[in-house]
């Protein structure tokens, strides 16, 4: 598998940031989410995988200069962005 930088919003090439792969799929490297009480919340996890928190900025600018075409209107979320917990 080769992957494509796409993006971090961190100084320095810190995570988090984005690749898209050459199977179509994107990596998240990041800080592994440990909060216990974050990560009952979360359904299905399947043995090998773990959970990375990242900015909802990453994701949104990524999506703005990779995706074609005008951004669609999301609708915002409230709250503050979570930083990533270790």
């Amino acid at each position: 598998m080769r992957m494509r930088f796409l993006g971090s919003t961190s100084e320095a090439g810190a995570c988090p940031t984005l690749y898209e792969t050459d199977r179509g799929t994107i990596v998240v490297q990041g800080l592994r989410l440990t909060d216990p009480e974050a990560l009952a919340d979360l359904r299905d996890v399947l043995d090998g995988e773990t959970a990375v928190e990242v900015p909802r900025e990453l994701i949104t600018e990524i999506a703005r200069r990779v995706l074609p075409g005008p951004p669609e209107t999301a609708s915002p979320v409230s709250g503050p962005t979570p930083s990533a917990t270790t």
